[in-house]
């Protein structure tokens, strides 16, 4: 068999029993892209090694391209459609050295000051003004952000309803009256619905956003803020981490107000949609003022006042 047919089996398989399977699916039309025109069977280590290797250094990337074709491979065998798989049999230990960038509040009110018809381009101003605001004030992922039907906003009660997000989970997430009024303001002024969507934020044209529409419009606005990274990284503050921005400012807050972290991280889990405990933490990046905070805690408990 083909392998080109063989993977579109396999993504329609998948997507019968329930999954969404776009990213491995992206993936997996790649890889096979990237084959050629040859049968299952005829699928070279050397060459399987080379997609895997791209041309840059091995990453987490490697190895989620890695997992997503020892899935495929795996059913192949079952199938009788191949004897072995040509994949490495480990993936390289990647050592993880991402850090999410956490913004400031003086950060926030760059990117907003910055926020111009050209530089956001096919977005209005205040459809880009209300998107930031709504990944900071709600803790929301781009993709909730930009599913958000109409339906799902109630600016009455200050509640969003998340749909079958990550994982097909869905949330209510409670919103304060400041991103309220934002999120009421923009409901006042917005372009009509063009299309069958029904989504809240919409282009100037009224069509449903897209997220590369969105990113771009971003890296533009961002760029303009001079809001950038000076610690090596090879990556530039996305949007994805206004909502690590977000957990970790409701943390540091936490610290201040001498909260009982223990009873309040499993309500931050729940809010920002994650099925485990430990998933949160990783959105809990440690700044300096929040080391400071926790060292203050810790201090207290020690030496029983405020020492430091």
């Amino acid at each position: 068999m083909k392998l080109h047919r063989a993977v579109e089996q396999f993504i329609s398989l998948k997507k019968s029993l329930g999954f969404r399977f776009r990213i491995q699916g992206y993936v997996l039309r790649a890889f096979s892209r990237a084959m050629g025109k040859v049968n299952v069977g005829q699928v070279k280590p050397a060459a399987a090694r080379s997609y895997l290797d791209g041309h840059g250094p091995v990453t987490e990337t490697w190895v989620q391209k890695w997992r997503i074709l020892r899935g495929f491979y795996a059913y192949a065998i079952t199938r009788g459609l191949v004897h072995r798989s040509p994949l490495p049999r480990q993936a390289p230990k990647v050592a993880s050295t991402f850090t999410p960038y956490i913004y400031s509040e003086e950060d926030l009110r760059k990117l907003l000051d910055a926020i111009t018809p050209e530089r956001t381009r096919s977005l209005s101003p205040q459809t880009m003004r209300t998107l930031l605001l709504l990944l900071y004030g709600a803790g929301l992922r781009v993709s909730e952000a930009l599913n958000l039907e109409d339906g799902h906003v109630d600016l009455e009660e200050r509640v969003l309803q998340v749909q079958r997000s990550k994982f097909f989970k869905s949330r209510i997430v409670p919103i304060g009256p400041k991103l309220a009024k934002v999120l009421s303001g923009y409901a006042l002024d917005r372009p009509a619905i063009r299309g069958a969507h029904q989504c809240f934020l919409r282009t100037k044209t009224g069509c449903r956003l897209q997220c590369s529409t969105v990113g771009k419009a971003f890296r533009a606005v961002r760029q303009a803020a001079g809001v950038k990274r000076t610690d090596g990284s090879r990556y530039q503050p996305r949007l994805h981490d206004l909502r690590h921005s977000r957990a970790t400012h409701g943390l540091l807050a936490w610290y201040r107000q001498g909260i009982d972290l223990h009873s309040l991280l499993p309500q931050l889990s729940a809010y920002l949609g994650h099925a485990e405990l430990a998933d949160t933490q990783r959105y809990l990046t440690l700044t300096t003022e929040l080391r400071q905070q926790a060292n203050t805690r810790f201090s207290r408990y020690v030496w029983g006042g405020d020492r430091e």
